[in-house]
């Protein structure tokens, strides 16, 4: 069942870790570019971006992207939650295009390596079954699993009821285990006016590390450019 499918790049303009964070440079090209380039050329039906500045508005109208509207104030605080965010774009959209979605996809901006063939893919993936209600992405979290963590208790390494089988178990023997990306939220219409990017029935989309950088702090710029050079020329 082909879906109809509204694309939103949320980019507001407070940034207090990286200031002016969604339009700073990465390897030439603004942050948000990355995104807008990967949604232009994908089977969403419509990519908006949602963002109460100015700066950023001009520089997605330039890049190709529509930016309908202005974020209400009270969505563009440190506090707003993102589901808020994407329930206003869906609804705001609909009314403004006279056009009714059927799911949403959020595509962070902060995520930048997702390929059109990852969002091309998710959309695959939700249209293959009507009982989906969801489709995340997620990476492996190698060697961060779960299993090697360890709680402090003043001061003393302390195993949580989690860890592996035994001490120091090869990473092949543990049971995989992945975290979402931030790069793509498929959401059903329903479910999300439910509040949930999830449902009942989320299904994921596997990326691989090199195009699940997430971008907070100017460390990861640095690191998201030697990745682009290193990996993804």
């Amino acid at each position: 069942m082909e879906m109809k499918i509204l694309g939103i790049i949320p980019a507001r303009g407070g940034s207090k870790g990286v200031p002016g964070k969604n339009i700073r440079m990465l390897a030439q090209k603004p942050l948000i570019q990355y995104t807008i380039d990967a949604a232009k050329t994908s089977r969403l039906d419509e990519l908006i971006v949602s963002t109460d500045s100015d700066e950023i508005a001009a520089v997605g109208n330039e890049l190709g992207a529509n930016v309908p509207f202005k974020r209400p104030a009270a969505l563009a605080t440190d506090s707003a939650k993102s589901i808020d965010v994407a329930k206003h774009s869906l609804l705001t959209c609909e009314e403004k295009y006279r056009v009714e979605f059927d799911a949403i996809m959020l595509l962070q901006p902060t995520a930048p390596f997702r390929s059109t063939a990852d969002i091309d893919e998710a959309i695959k993936i939700v249209e293959s079954d009507p009982a989906i209600d969801s489709v995340i992405s997620v990476v492996d979290v190698d060697a961060y699993h779960p299993a090697r963590m360890k709680f402090i208790e003043n001061g003393r390494l302390v195993d949580p009821p989690f860890c592996e089988a035994h001490e120091n178990q090869n990473r092949q023997e543990l049971t995989p285990m992945y975290i979402r990306n931030g790069a793509i939220y498929l959401t059903k219409k329903n479910i999300l006016l439910q509040n949930s990017y999830k449902g009942k029935n989320c299904m994921a989309l596997v990326m691989p590390s090199e195009r699940s950088v997430n971008i907070d702090t100017l460390k990861d710029f640095d690191y998201a450019e030697w990745v682009l050079s290193k990996y993804l020329r």
